[in-house]
């Protein structure tokens, strides 16, 4: 069972802009909505393509020196929302949360941070908090929602665009999850290793 699903609706979040240029385009050609905060979103508009900021979508700016965006029950409402389950449907309805089909984000530079012998305030601030949180509630949802990681899943996601459209299925889905798992996974330990040291 193949379960194809359609991407519409895609928040992009990332740290590292290079290479996303290019999947930019493959999914605005494919009439794919963009969904972003504060630089990424201001990189998006600057190549040309409409972008709905994520504080329009929550009625909250971005708070606490950019330490919460994203949390909020209209983004991971919109993520974890099962596209099949009536009652989660009635309460998109209910509480006008959009459907989120394709997470794109990846994390704070943690251990780049650390090998630059940065002090340990600076090493804090690098802990993810929101971009994990989106890797998590995709990858859980990968019936319904592609996730993107990480930079290196950007040419498999526009090798599916190209060949298929804005469409994936579910074991294409289950593969990003899977990579998805692996990032935090990796991500996770790096930062137990530091704390463990120190």
């Amino acid at each position: 069972m193949t379960q194809n699903k359609r991407i519409k609706n895609a928040l992009v979040s990332v740290y590292h802009k290079d290479g996303l240029e290019e999947l930019l385009r493959a999914l605005h050609n494919e009439g794919v909505n963009f969904l972003s905060t504060g630089g990424t979103q201001q990189f998006i508009e600057s190549l040309g393509y409409p972008c709905q900021a994520v504080e329009d979508l929550t009625s909250y700016p971005s708070i606490l020196g950019g330490r919460v965006k994203t949390l909020h029950p209209k983004v991971f409402g919109g993520i974890l929302a099962r596209r099949e389950h009536e009652g989660d449907q009635q309460q998109m309805s209910q509480y006008e949360i959009p459907e989120i089909d394709l997470v794109i984000v990846d994390l704070y530079p943690f251990e780049d941070t650390v090998a630059s012998g940065a002090d340990e305030q600076s090493i804090i601030e690098k802990i993810d908090i929101g971009g994990i949180s989106l890797i998590r509630a995709g990858a859980k949802n990968f019936n319904d929602v592609v996730i993107i990681p990480s930079k290196a899943e950007y040419e498999p996601l526009l090798n599916i665009v190209r060949e298929q459209g804005a469409e994936t299925t579910r074991e294409q889905r289950r593969w990003f999850a899977t990579r998805a798992f692996g990032v935090s996974s990796h991500y996770d330990t790096a930062i137990h290793e530091w704390f463990d040291k120190k």
